[in-house]
C-alpha cells in the first residue's frame, strides 16, 4: 500500500511545531496524551500556542545554547533549548514556587532559577523590538485611528497607567522600608504605556511602590523625550480654525496634566461638557488596565506576593513578562481568548491626585471638550 495522503505534510508540521518534543515531554509531566488532547494540555501548561513557543524558542536559541551550562533532569538527562524554554515560561506563568516548577519537570530548585534567569535575559536581549514606540509615521497614524474609535478621543497615542508588583521581605534588610507603599505593602512599581491593542510601548520599573505615579512618570526617558519635544511630535490635529491639539497620551488623576499628557477633570458637579469628556477619558483608559491585569492573569509569577525576591533582578523579570505579553499579540495567538480573566491588577489602590497642571495644557483639554460635545465649530 501507498503512503497515506497528506502524511509527509503532517510529519512536516509535526517538525515545525514540536510535536515529538511534546509527545515525550507531556508522558513525563502528565502521563500518556492524544494528540487532540495534547494540543489543550500544552496551551494550559504553557499559556501560548506552539507557534508561539516555537518563535520564543528560535528568538532565544543562540544566547542560551551560547552558555557553557548543561542543565540537566534528575535522572541526568540533559535539558534541550525546548526544556529550558519550558521550564521558564511555565515558571512565569504559573506563579508556582521554585519547588513546584522543580518537582513539575523532575529538577532541582537551584536549576530552575538559573535556567529562566537566563531565559530572561535571552528573551529581553533578543526580543526587546517586540516592546518600543511607534517608530513610522504609517504606525503611530493606525493607533490614533483606533484609539479615536474607541470613544472617539482623536490624535490620541497612547495610555499610561501603574500597577504594583507585591513582594514579601525579610524584617532583617535593612532596605525593607524603602519598599512600603502607602497602603503598607512592600511593593515594587511598574508604569506602562500601551496602544489601542493592549501592547506596551513603553515601560518603566523598578522603582519603589511608595513612589506616586507622578514622580515615577518624571525620572523616566519618555518623560525627557516628551519634555524636549522629541517624543510625541508628530502631526497636530486641527480642531477648528486657530486651533489645533499636539499628539497626547492619557492618563489619570494620579498623573500631571501636561501639554503631552491629558488627565480628566477633577471635582463634582461638573457641566456637562467636562462630564461627557471625562466619561470619555475613562473608556480610553480602560485599555491599559486590562492590559496589565491580562499581564498579571497570564504571568502569574508577578501576580501575587513575590517571597523574598531578588530586587536587582526583578526588574528584568517583570520586563521579561511584558515582552512576553507584547509577543502573544504580536503572534497573533488566540490561545488566551478561551482562558478565564480577571479585570483587577491593582487591587486596593486609587491614584493620588496630583494637582500639578500646565495652563497650556489646561486650555488645550478645554478646546478639545468642547469640540468633543460638538461645540467647537469644525
Amino acid at each position: 500500500m501507498g503512503p497515506i495522503r497528506g502524511s509527509k505534510t503532517k510529519r512536516k508540521i509535526d517538525a515545525e511545531t514540536g510535536f515529538d518534543w511534546w509527545d515525550d515531554f507531556s508522558k513525563r509531566i502528565v502521563g500518556s496524551l492524544s494528540p487532540s488532547k495534547g494540543v489543550d494540555e500544552f496551551e494550559l501548561v504553557f499559556k501560548v500556542s506552539r507557534k508561539t513557543f516555537n518563535y520564543i524558542c528560535s528568538l532565544v536559541s543562540e544566547p542560551m545554547m551560547a552558555k557553557a551550562t548543561n542543565f540537566v533532569f534528575l535522572n541526568g538527562k540533559s535539558m534541550s533549548l525546548n526544556d529550558q524554554v519550558a521550564l521558564a515560561l511555565r515558571r512565569l506563568s504559573s506563579g508556582d514556587s521554585l519547588k513546584g516548577i522543580a518537582n513539575f519537570f523532575g529538577t532541582n530548585h537551584s536549576t530552575v532559577s538559573r535556567v529562566t534567569w537566563q531565559f530572561v535575559v535571552a528573551i529581553e536581549e533578543r526580543g526587546l523590538h517586540h516592546l518600543q514606540w511607534p517608530s513610522t509615521e504609517s504606525e503611530i497614524t493606525q493607533i490614533k485611528s483606533k484609539f479615536e474609535n474607541i470613544r472617539g478621543l482623536p490624535n490620541c497615542c497612547g495610555v499610561i497607567h501603574t500597577t504594583h508588583i507585591m513582594m514579601l521581605l525579610s524584617e532583617s534588610d535593612h532596605m525593607v522600608d524603602v519598599w512600603l507603599d502607602r497602603k503598607d505593602n512592600h511593593s515594587m512599581i511598574l508604569q506602562v504605556i500601551v496602544d489601542p491593542d493592549m501592547r506596551f510601548r513603553d515601560v518603566v520599573t523598578g522603582y519603589p511602590g511608595k513612589m506616586d505615579d507622578a514622580s515615577v512618570l518624571q525620572n523616566s526617558h519618555f518623560f525627557d523625550l516628551s519634555e524636549k519635544g522629541k517624543r510625541l511630535n508628530g502631526n497636530k490635529l486641527k480642531l477648528s480654525e486657530g486651533t489645533e491639539i499636539q499628539e497626547y497620551i492619557v492618563g489619570d488623576s494620579g498623573f500631571p496634566l501636561l501639554p503631552w499628557l491629558i488627565t480628566p477633570y477633577q471635582g463634582r458637579k461638573l457641566p456637562e461638557t467636562k462630564t461627557e469628556f471625562n466619561k470619555r477619558h475613562f473608556a480610553t483608559r480602560l485599555v491599559a488596565q486590562r492590559a496589565l491585569a491580562r499581564l498579571k492573569d497570564v504571568w502569574r509569577m508577578i501576580h501575587g506576593v513575590l517571597w523574598r525576591p531578588d530586587k536587582n533582578r526583578l526588574p528584568r523579570v517583570i520586563l521579561a513578562c511584558c515582552i512576553l505579553h507584547n509577543i502573544v499579540i504580536d503572534m497573533e495567538d488566540d490561545v488566551l481568548d478561551d482562558l478565564s480573566l480577571t479585570s483587577q491588577h491593582d487591587s486596593g489602590y486609587r491614584p493620588e491626585v496630583c494637582d500639578m497642571a500646565d495652563k497650556k495644557a489646561s486650555l488645550s483639554r478645554d478646546k478639545l471638550a468642547r469640540y468633543l460635545s460638538g461645540r467647537l465649530p469644525l
